[in-house]
């Protein structure tokens, strides 16, 4: 693998699904929660099939204008500036939108005519409709119902894509990923993913997000740079999950006696 590649450990079949979305130009719906790989999956395939990527991390104030575009004022003439969306379809890149659940309503309306057999979008600003460039793919995200007032994607709207879930590796795998993320030892690579495992079990703590792939690479990274284990495992795994200080507290103990 060349070392400019994006380090992604495959779980199952995504590969080939993705593949063989993009071949039949069928939109791709990436679901599961924060922190699984979802967006370095994203960023592997892009680079697998030599396209450009643009991602979108969607939030609440995210409009169908952020991605279409807008008139801009320059100098004395006002201008039409093409958003990312735009972009990706003339240019035939793929687009990421991160979290679409999260964007407002008007963007799962304007992509619409983009996830079905027109494959085109409506800059009504402009009064014109674009065509999508064949190379033109369409990606999203979502973190689906597994934690209360998450916002969801209609099943009209789910139903527009094919969807592969992705949830954290084995332990075995997760470990592999540490190592080749952050070269940390085998030993603590695997009492970081024991560490993982167990408060992902905890499920009475009642934590909003449990602990992702992404901070234990974190914590490894602090370990492999020199911190000592427990604060690096404090400040990057224990510290980001909650503000409960009896509970912060409790994950601390828990930790401390498993590295």
């Amino acid at each position: 693998m060349n070392k400019n590649t994006p380090y992604y450990r495959a779980i199952g079949k995504e590969i080939d699904v993705f593949e063989h979305s993009y071949k039949n130009k069928i939109p791709f719906l990436l679901k599961g929660p924060t922190g699984t790989g979802k967006s370095r999956f994203i960023e592997f395939m892009a680079y697998k099939l030599d396209k450009k990527l643009i991602t979108i991390s969607c939030h609440e104030e995210t409009s169908s204008t952020d991605l279409i575009g807008r008139y801009i004022i320059k100098g004395a003439e006002t201008i039409w500036l093409d958003g990312p969306l735009t972009t990706a379809i003339k240019e035939g890149a793929i687009i990421y939108l991160d979290e679409i659940a999260e964007a407002r309503p008007d963007v799962i309306v304007a992509i619409h005519s983009l996830t079905d057999h027109r494959r085109e979008l409506f800059i009504d600003k402009l009064g014109i409709t674009v065509k999508a460039h064949h190379d033109f793919m369409l990606v999203a995200s979502f973190n689906p119902g597994y934690q209360k007032g998450f916002k969801e994607l209609k099943p009209s709207t789910r139903q527009r894509f094919i969807a592969t879930s992705f949830d954290y590796p084995e332990a075995k795998i997760e470990a592999e990923i540490l190592i080749n993320e952050t070269k940390i030892e085998i030993e603590i690579a695997k009492k970081l993913v024991n560490i993982a495992t167990k408060i992902r079990n905890l499920t009475e703590l009642g934590l909003t997000e449990t602990v992702s792939t992404r901070l234990l690479v974190d914590a490894a990274k602090l370990i492999h740079s020199g911190l000592p284990k427990r604060l690096s495992v404090e400040v990057a795994i224990v510290e980001p999950l909650t503000d409960d200080i009896e509970v912060v507290e409790a994950l601390k103990d828990l930790c401390n006696l498993m590295i």
